[in-house]
């Protein structure tokens, strides 16, 4: 279990990705045109320039619920062995959370939770 396992479970990867790309080329009639390359909203037929420019904080707002949902990845493990541990898991999570509600209180503080 080392290094043999991470160059097979890459090489697993490596195939099973350049397979399906295959396959979708393979069985798939490509027929190009220009109403198919035109962006695509909801049905409705597109109007002036495509490209728009969107405000930052859409993006900021993205990464902030990003920084919250990878957060419930790492507390689930420790849900699950925290009877075990004992004091030691209780301190370590507190921690963990005082670090993620300074960050929540910087965000909040730069305006990355505003909407509009």
């Amino acid at each position: 279990m080392g290094a043999t396992s991470v160059i097979i479970l890459i090489i697993s990867a490596v195939l099973f990705s350049a397979g399906g790309i295959l396959v979708g080329k393979l069985l798939v009639k490509s027929k190009p045109s220009k109403v198919k390359g035109e962006a695509y909203e909801c049905g409705v037929p597109t109007q002036g320039q495509s490209w728009v420019q969107f405000s930052v904080g859409y993006y900021l707002f993205a990464l902030v619920f990003l920084v919250f949902d990878v957060e419930l990845v790492f507390l689930y493990p420790w849900a699950v062995v925290a009877k075990n541990m004992g004091w030691i898991a209780l301190v370590e999570v507190t921690v963990f959370l005082t670090i993620l509600f300074l960050g929540f209180l910087y965000a909040h503080k730069k305006g990355a939770l505003r909407w509009m």
